[in-house]
């Protein structure tokens, strides 16, 4: 598996620390699951998060449950939805 260039890797890492806790697996689990066969293994290292981590978010990402985003408006509520 092809690894992303070292300044992708520097953005990940800065994107991923400013997220809030439920963010970081959510984005961490998109990353790894589009590497596919050895994505985790390779995002853990990338953004130096525990594989739970990953796989948690791979479980919240495939759930049917709604995920929570913080929003404070719901959508449409705009008048626009």
């Amino acid at each position: 598996m092809d690894g992303y260039p070292e300044s992708v890797e520097r953005l990940m890492r800065r994107l991923f620390g400013s997220l809030k806790e439920s963010d970081r697996r959510r984005y961490a689990a998109i990353e790894a699951a589009k590497l596919g066969h050895g994505g985790i293994e390779y995002i853990v290292r990338v953004l130096r998060c525990d594989p739970k981590t990953i796989r948690l978010g791979l479980a919240e990402l495939e759930g049917e449950d709604d995920l929570d985003t913080g929003r404070s408006r719901k959508k449409g509520a705009d008048g626009n939805g």
